[in-house]
């Protein structure tokens, strides 16, 4: 009897044991989720593409990182005013989607910045409106919580020029913007250089940019506080992306919507910074 018991009690034993074996084997092979949190209307970073699918310049980066990392890729589409209860709730991963860090440094982790930016107005392409100041008197449209309400409300940017517009309105993506725009209902939209240019180039000879921007600014991808070394890890990643030649090819397939490689900031030179 002792035996038979002593005998059940090596086979528990190695059973437990094989079991917590394949455990940590499973939890090993298992890759890292990466979900990228975007605004589905923010082309040329993040949009719906014909067959239904999402693509544009961020998410194609941020698929081409997760493949390097051996993390399972997933784009989310967000709303752009509920990214951090997303991203604090664990429901994304990281904000990438042209989204700028400047003013923002203290709420997130940070990768280095990748993109260069500018904050401009655009304006239809027979209005009167050709500098700023005849912005006065005027409305002006932007979207909610974005990087140009952000620098026409700051007192040190440019929200003496905004106080002159007869309102400055919020909306919930850029394409109702443009839409407001063309038939008449504002007079400008604010917003990312590359934004306007993807307009632009999508209704040619409709709009035109005031030469004088609001102001400069960098991307970058937003990740959790204390996040930090999937923070890093990613800028590394872009920084091998770059000096392989992904990166200029990618910004030359969407050329066309705004994107340009003179304006990608994270060389192989940052490596060690």
């Amino acid at each position: 009897m002792k035996k038979l018991k002593t005998l059940l009690a090596a086979t528990a034993s190695l059973l437990l044991s094989a079991g917590m074996l394949s455990a940590c084997s499973s939890s090993e092979n298992k890759a890292e989720e990466f979900v990228v949190g975007f605004d589905q209307e923010y082309p040329p970073y993040g949009y719906v593409a014909n067959d239904g699918s999402y693509t544009g310049f961020d998410l194609e980066l941020a698929q081409e990182v997760a493949k390097r990392n051996n993390w399972t890729y997933k784009a989310t589409p967000i709303d752009w005013d509920a990214k951090d209860a997303q991203l604090n709730s664990g429901a994304i991963t990281a904000i990438w989607n042209g989204f700028t860090m400047e003013g923002r440094e203290g709420q997130y982790a940070f990768s280095q910045p990748y993109m260069l930016n500018e904050q401009v107005i655009v304006v239809k392409a027979d209005s009167a409106i050709k500098e700023l100041n005849a912005l006065a008197g005027k409305n002006v449209i932007t979207q909610a919580d974005s990087a140009a309400l952000n620098v026409l409300q700051d007192a040190e940017g440019k929200k003496s020029l905004a106080d002159t517009f007869a309102k400055l309105e919020t909306i919930g993506d850029y394409n109702n913007a443009f839409m407001q725009l063309e038939s008449g209902m504002v007079d400008a939209v604010a917003c990312d250089s590359s934004i306007a240019a993807y307009q632009m180039s999508a209704n040619e000879g409709k709009y035109v940019i005031i030469e004088e921007p609001l102001s400069s600014e960098h991307y970058a991808v937003g990740f959790k506080k204390g996040d930090d070394e999937r923070a890093k890890k990613v800028t590394e990643t872009l920084i091998q992306l770059d000096s392989e030649g992904f990166v200029k090819k990618l910004c030359e397939k969407y050329a066309d919507q705004g994107i340009s490689y003179n304006n990608w900031t994270l060389k192989k030179t940052d490596a060690n910074s």
